[in-house]
C-alpha cells in the first residue's frame, strides 16, 4: 500500500506551515502530499480562520520540493471554470516536472459558496457541472489541438474522483478517472465500495481503477504518544468521533494491512493538527512498516 499525507489547508494553515509540512513529508519518504480545496473552515466555522488557495499553494510547493507528488482531495467544480482548473493543473504539472494529480468533486460546503459568491445550486445541478467539467478537462488535455501546452504527464495527470461508490460518481470515474478515492471507510465499507468500482470498470470494458481512501489518524511511535496525539486531535475538532486509525506505528500498520487486503491500494492519511510536524515523520515510519 502506498502512503500519502493529506492536510486541511482551510484551517488557518499559513505559508510557513505549508513549507514545514511539505519538507517534512519529503524527508519522511512519503509518496505524496494532498490538500483539501476549501475556502472556508470546516472545523472552526464562524471564526476568523481562512485558506490559502489550493492550486496556487501547490504551484509554490512544486517549486520548493523535488520528489513529492502533489494534488487536491478534491477540487470543487463550483469554484473554477473547467478551463481555469485544467490550466492550473497543467501549470503545476510543468512546475513540478510531472508530479501533479487532480482530485475533483462537486463541492458540498454551502457556507463557503455563500461567503465567496459561488453558485451552489442543487445536488443534481452540481453533479451535472461536475460531469461536464470532467469531460471538458479531459478533452483539453488529450484531444483538442488549440489548447497548449499539454501536460507533462501523458496522456494526462492522474484524475481522482472521490465518493462513497454511489452510481453517478462511479459512472463518471469509470469514464474519465484513473483512481477512485473513498472517504473514511470501515474495512467492510472499503471492501464493498472497491467491489462496486471494480464491477463497474469491468462492465465498461476498461482496466481497473486504482482504489484509495482518505482516512483520519492519530499515530505515535508507541501507544502513549498515540494517545497524546488523539487528545490533540480531539481538542482541534468536535466534529464526529475519533479518527479511524489510532495507535502505535505497528498497530496502525496492521490496520492498514486489513484495508489493503480488501482492495485499498493507497491511503491518504488526514493529519489535522498542523503544528505537529513530527507526526509527518512518524507517517514515514508507518509507510516503511506497511511496506515491510
Amino acid at each position: 500500500m502506498r502512503i500519502c499525507v493529506m492536510f486541511e489547508g482551510q484551517e488557518g494553515l499559513d505559508w510557513d506551515g505549508w513549507l514545514a509540512l511539505a519538507h517534512a513529508a519529503e524527508r519522511a519518504g512519503l509518496e505524496g502530499l494532498f490538500r483539501s480545496d476549501h475556502y472556508g473552515s470546516i472545523h472552526h466555522e464562524g471564526q476568523r480562520v481562512g485558506a490559502l488557495d489550493a492550486w496556487t499553494t501547490l504551484a509554490a510547493l512544486a517549486a520548493r520540493t523535488e520528489r513529492l507528488r502533489l494534488g487536491t482531495l478534491v477540487s470543487p467544480t463550483t469554484f473554477r471554470p473547467a478551463s481555469v482548473l485544467a490550466k492550473s493543473v497543467v501549470t503545476v504539472d510543468h512546475i513540478s516536472a510531472g508530479r501533479v494529480e487532480m482530485g475533483i468533486g462537486t463541492g458540498w460546503l454551502e457556507s463557503e459558496h455563500s461567503a465567496y459568491g459561488f453558485t451552489y445550486g442543487t445536488a443534481s445541478e452540481r453533479f451535472d457541472e461536475f460531469e461536464r467539467q470532467l469531460e471538458e478537462i479531459h478533452r483539453q488535455w488529450t484531444e483538442t489541438d488549440d489548447v497548449w501546452p499539454k501536460p507533462v504527464q501523458q496522456p494526462h495527470p492522474p484524475i481522482i474522483v472521490g465518493g462513497r461508490a454511489k452510481p453517478r460518481s462511479v459512472r463518471a470515474a469509470v469514464r474519465f478517472a484513473d483512481e477512485y478515492n473513498t472517504i473514511m471507510p470501515s474495512v467492510k465499507e472499503a471492501r464493498e465500495r472497491a467491489e462496486i468500482v471494480e464491477r463497474a470498470a469491468d462492465a465498461a470494458g476498461r482496466e481497473p481503477l486504482a482504489f484509495s481512501m482518505l482516512i483520519g489518524c492519530a499515530i505515535g511511535r508507541d501507544e502513549a504518544e498515540a494517545q497524546d496525539r488523539l487528545r490533540a486531535w480531539t481538542d482541534f475538532t468536535s466534529l464526529g468521533g475519533p479518527p479511524h486509525l489510532v495507535g502505535s506505528v505497528e498497530q496502525v500498520a496492521e490496520q492498514l494491512r486489513a484495508y489493503e487486503a480488501v482492495g485499498v491500494k493507497r491511503a491518504m492519511l488526514q493529519h489535522l493538527v498542523h503544528d505537529d510536524v513530527d507526526m509527518v515523520t512518524v507517517l514515514g515510519e508507518l509507510a516503511r512498516a506497511v511496506a515491510a
